[in-house]
């Protein structure tokens, strides 16, 4: 086993080591988590290989990149012995990398040093090596990452309190924000997801190449998008007809696809009822991945009338000749329903139409209240594995990641129980007062 260093990222903590988690699990990796620090960047692994170390990060959001680890220490001086002393130093590091091009890069957390980077180099001479310096595209890059204990919350510490020494081995796929970024969509809504934790959203749900995700609540697409990323064929429906056509062929969620080179990836997008759903029974959903109407920009909806003896008999109305329902401008009534029944609904079509082992992951919104306890949804042949919460300012969002266990599973359930003390859109529109 060999020793490697994670370097993370320092937001949304609730989130790292369930991405970190489900991707080791994706890999069939075992990582030993008994060390693993939420407040801390880094993280120490033991692991058979790089290409494990490859595998594991090449498709992480919230780490910055893995590398082979050779030494720490709080001083350079101290960092310098304690790679001497590591006990494959000759062997598997010195020697193996003496004839390869290399650079050497300095990463920072929470400070900066005015010290000469060209002199801090130098230091390192004894390690032998005798490739060329390639500054552009070398074989191997060597990193210093300096931690630093910051002056203030707003001033960076000038003296680093910890030295890391690595040889890198994967950068993670955080450059793939920069690809999805809302600002550069050809169709997007105020509700669209941000591309960040949608790409998140997708790890921990582990969405894959060549499976089929399927997102009940599609919108302008965003979770269609990350799956799509992943190289997961992507089907979506939304009961708001107006999102799925766009606004014309050039400004659609096809046209997002198109952009991005990614067309393969996408199936479609129909306009439906979730809790009426439409698709064929025998059609394999391998992962569900969505964000649910929180009832905030509108209310919530499904088919119907709200007030049955009032429409009876419209059913029957024709506009020239032709029954009305039938026709492809009609819009078809709505009445209220509650988030409880929708995601009551939710669970329990992700328990009939999910593989043993998929995942259902979705956004369900809580208050932050002191006095009320948030009540998670919960179904009896799914496993809830992760409820990882952002928050804001009175109200929080949760990711919420089930996994199905089948119908042998006997878990808990609150199925048909109402579960939010008050209505979320009412409260979120009286600033939870």
């Amino acid at each position: 086993m060999k020793k490697y260093l994670l370097y993370m990222v320092q937001v949304h903590l609730n989130f790292r080591r369930a991405e970190l988690e489900s991707l080791a699990d994706l890999y069939n990796l075992s990582i030993d988590f008994s060390q693993y620090d939420a407040n801390s960047p880094f993280f120490i692994v033991e692991l058979e290989n790089d290409q494990q170390a490859k595998d594991w990060i090449k498709r992480s959001i919230l780490t910055r990149g893995i590398y082979e680890y050779w030494g720490q220490g709080t001083t350079l001086d101290e960092l310098h012995k304690d790679i001497q002393r590591q006990s494959n130093f000759e062997q598997d590091l010195q020697l193996k990398f003496k004839h390869s091009t290399f650079k050497f890069e300095f990463e920072c957390y929470k400070g900066n040093s005015k010290a000469k980077r060209v002199e801090q180099i130098e230091t390192f001479r004894y390690l032998g090596f005798e490739g060329k310096i390639d500054m552009k595209h070398p074989q191997e890059v060597f990193t210093v990452i300096e931690e630093y204990t910051p002056i203030s919350e707003n001033v960076g510490g000038k003296t680093p309190t910890r030295i890391y020494f690595g040889r890198q081995v994967q950068m993670s796929n955080r450059s793939a924000m920069e690809k999805y970024d809302l600002k550069k969509r050809p169709y997007k809504g105020t509700t669209s997801f941000e591309a960040e934790l949608s790409l998140v959203s997708a790890n921990i749900a582990q969405v894959k190449l060549g499976t089929i995700m399927y997102d009940p609540f599609a919108g302008t697409g965003s979770f269609l998008v990350a799956g799509g990323h992943f190289g997961s064929l992507v089907i979506g429906s939304d009961i708001d007809g107006r999102m799925i056509r766009g606004k014309g062929a050039q400004v659609n969620i096809s046209a997002n696809f198109k952009k991005y080179g990614e067309s393969s990836q996408f199936l479609d997008v129909l306009t439906m009822d979730f809790t009426n759903n439409a698709l064929r029974n025998n059609l394999v959903i391998d992962t569900i991945l969505c964000d649910p109407p929180y009832g905030i920009r509108e209310s919530i909806k499904v088919l119907g009338a709200k007030d049955p003896e009032r429409f009876l008999g419209k059913e029957d109305v024709e506009i020239d000749g032709e029954k009305a329902y039938l026709r492809r401008d009609y819009i078809p009534t709505k009445k209220p329903y509650a988030l409880d029944s929708l995601l009551d609904d939710l669970l329990q079509y992700s328990s009939e139409r999910l593989p043993i082992g998929g995942r259902l992951a979705f956004w369900m919104p809580t208050a932050n209240d002191a006095n009320i306890e948030t009540i998670v949804p919960m179904h009896e042949n799914l496993e809830l594995k992760y409820n990882c919460v952002q928050e804001f300012n009175k109200w929080s969002r949760r990711l919420l990641v089930y996994i199905n266990r089948g119908s042998t599973f006997n878990g808990p359930s609150n199925h048909g129980i109402k579960r939010s003390k008050d209505n979320f859109r009412e409260r979120y529109f009286n600033n939870f007062n």
